[in-house]
């Protein structure tokens, strides 16, 4: 296979494998470039909306119009500001005129379909009240639900209610002081076989998992080499450490190559002395790109320059690879090749909290020096029994193939439902075996104008904007699950009402887009329409 050779389209932008040998299989992601009009008109968009802020700012300032936000006081404008004066007019003028599209409270199982309480707003989106109805049966693509086993029923919800009648509902104590259970023993060497390593620590806290043992793991004389779209939770660890930070372009080895030979060449700043520890940390499937690291090359890399790896698997553990053990599974690695391998049990096994697994010297160490570890309170018996009970489903250990058919499941579903979109016409951003699927939306009136339409349609959607994606790359997320049929994903792509006035794409009659699984690797994707004629969040 030719993994590298220059895609058709210029407009394409593709980040080529360097290395092929290192793949056992082809590795294909596409990204497609903004279109410069389409870029032009969003800028336009956020312009105007950053104008007419700024003119309801003045109304407010001459109390024209009431504020509604918090804001400094007058006496206080001495003292160090507790508002960000940008952050505060982006949420006040911008975020809260769509606020609507999240935040919005469940009644139900959040499984492949789930029961939505209806708000209505009186003060455009400041505050919401309930209406007393509720939306039912709402197919939901915005869950990290991969394998299904967000469920009321079933082996793992059984097992959790006997485990709360015999240990109850919390344990009321850390690990080291009067909360460590036998359960919770059972579950690390379980994470441990699972994940292929020596020993394992598990934690009540998915995102504390990150930020908590980072800080234990690198400091001061350390330096951490981050990807450019690292989680907030791995990027405040890296703060918390007070490591020196350098950050690596999205999924990019000529970029982390050459940081990691600077690095050496270089040492530390004005010393000029070797660093203590080089680190660095990736993800396992990027969840607003819908991307999967490059971990072959990156292990490459770590080996030659003498670096540790932290990897971060919360969105593909479960979600990746024939026997669903995340990115090292999937490209067939071997796990020993991983220093810190990091995980959260809040997606694929449908429960809460967080897990290290390495060599047991690592796994000893952050006992007593993680935060996480000693200060925090243990994982509740039932979501550690939900954790068991799911694992051991997917490991086949519990004498039936519900966990193999899951994760035969979820990958049709995601090929499925990604080349289905793409055959619309959609710019879809990842790789093609990844649940992640972001479609672009692009201008700001659409962010909102979509995820309202859609849940009208009674399909519960993510979108998402600047500041969280590049403010030019608004997007919709869609999370495809083991729990959805292929009817439920035909009625979702079918919504000709949203995908025709909001993301309808440009005609191209004179192109024909071939297969991206093609050897000549991905091809291009239409453009998307002009933008939606409401303003953003209006009534």
């Amino acid at each position: 296979q030719q993994f590298n050779q220059r895609p058709i389209q210029q407009h394409v932008n593709h980040n080529v494998v360097r290395n092929p040998s290192l793949y056992n299989k082809p590795f294909v992601e596409s990204y497609e470039e903004t279109p410069l009009l389409v870029a032009v008109l969003t800028y336009m968009g956020y312009g105007i909306l950053t104008i007419f802020g700024y003119l309801r700012d003045f109304m407010r300032h001459w109390n024209i119009e009431k504020c509604s936000v918090a804001r400094e006081r007058d006496e206080q404008k001495d003292f160090v500001p507790l508002y960000q004066d940008f952050e505060n007019f982006y949420t006040r003028n911008l975020y809260t005129r769509i606020r609507d599209n999240w935040n919005r409270p469940l009644c139900g199982v959040p499984g492949s379909k789930m029961d939505i309480v209806e708000q209505v707003s009186h003060d455009y989106n400041r505050t919401f009240q309930n209406t007393g109805k509720i939306m039912r049966d709402v197919i939901n693509m915005g869950s990290y639900n991969y394998l299904g086993f967000a469920e009321n029923v079933g082996q793992c919800a059984d097992a959790a209610i006997q485990v709360t009648e015999k240990y109850g509902s919390g344990v009321c104590g850390t690990r080291c002081e009067m909360g460590n259970l036998d359960i919770h023993q059972e579950m690390e060497e379980l994470v441990a076989r699972f994940l292929g390593v020596e020993s394992a620590l598990t934690f009540g806290m998915g995102f504390a998992t990150n930020s908590m043992n980072i800080p234990a793991l690198a400091g001061k004389g350390c330096l951490i080499l981050s990807d450019e779209l690292n989680h907030a939770s791995l990027v405040l660890g890296a703060r918390l450490s007070g490591s020196t930070i350098r950050v690596f372009k999205h999924n990019n080895m000529v970029s982390l190559e050459k940081l990691l030979r600077d690095a050496i060449v270089h040492g530390q700043p004005r010393t000029h002395r070797p660093w203590k520890k080089l680190l660095i940390v990736v993800e396992g499937i990027y969840s607003m790109e819908g991307s999967i690291v490059r971990l072959p090359e990156v292990i490459a890399l770590k080996k030659r320059y003498k670096a540790f790896l932290y990897l971060d698997e919360a969105h593909s553990i479960g979600a990746l690879g024939p026997n669903g053990k995340g990115v090292v599974d999937y490209f067939g690695l071997d796990p020993k090749d991983v220093d810190i391998m990091m995980g959260t049990f809040t997606k694929s096994f449908g429960a809460a909290g967080g897990y290290i697994g390495g060599k047991r010297e690592l796994i000893q160490y952050l006992r007593s020096h993680s935060h996480s570890a000693v200060y925090a309170t243990s994982m509740p018996p039932p979501v550690a029994q939900q954790i068991i009970t799911s694992m051991t489903t997917i490991m086949g250990e519990d004498g039936t193939s519900l966990g193999a058919d899951r994760l035969r499941q979820l990958s049709e579903n995601t090929t499925y439902f990604r080349r289905k979109l793409r055959e619309m016409g959609f710019i879809i951003y990842g790789n093609d075996d990844s649940p992640v699927v972001p479609m672009m939306l692009y201008m700001p009136a659409k962010i909102g104008a979509f995820g309202r339409e859609m849940l009208k349609r009674n399909i519960g959607t993510v979108v998402v904007g600047f500041p969280a994606t590049p403010i030019i790359e608004s997007r919709a997320r869609f999370c495809v699950s083991a729990a959805h049929t292929r009817e439920t994903l035909d009625v979702v792509r079918g919504v000709r009402g949203v995908s025709g006035p909001l993301v309808r794409p440009l005609a191209r009659a004179s192109l024909q887009r071939p297969s991206i699984h093609r050897a000549t690797g991905p091809e291009s994707t239409p453009l998307f329409n002009t933008p939606f004629t409401r303003g953003i969040g209006a009534p």
